[in-house]
């Protein structure tokens, strides 16, 4: 299973309690910009293999909070039950597919996001 270390954003949460209510709209835009670049690379890396060729339409986000966002396969959708398959493998075939990397290409451009909107109330 894929596991971020997510401390500092934990800090930052506790920090983000403290922001004016009127700044919120925007740190929600940043992490549904986030969670959309995200969303758009999983199906970027998924795309065009025979196979599993819906695979791709099945990933989405949805806000699971007000700044939170959960992104993957959906289980519900076409082919969306084989994302366990295809990115943490089975006891007998490795996994074929990367969850991890469009999180982390993410990370710099959404520190920098959430760092312009914070400028404004420091």
């Amino acid at each position: 299973m894929a596991t971020v270390d997510t401390h500092e954003l934990d800090a930052l949460a506790d920090d983000l309690e403290q922001i004016p209510a009127d700044k919120m709209p925007e740190f929600k835009k940043v992490v549904e910009r986030g969670a959309l670049n995200i969303k758009n690379e999983l199906r970027a890396d998924a795309a065009g293999h025979p196979t599993y060729r819906y695979f791709p339409t099945s990933i989405s986000y949805d806000m699971t909070g007000e700044l939170e966002a959960e992104i993957g396969p959906d289980k519900g959708r076409v082919q969306g039950a084989l994302g366990n398959i295809l990115y943490f493998g089975t006891s007998k075939n490795a996994p074929q597919l990367d969850l991890e990397g469009p999180l982390h290409r993410e990370t710099q451009r959404f520190e920098d996001a959430v760092a312009d909107v914070a400028e404004d109330i420091l």
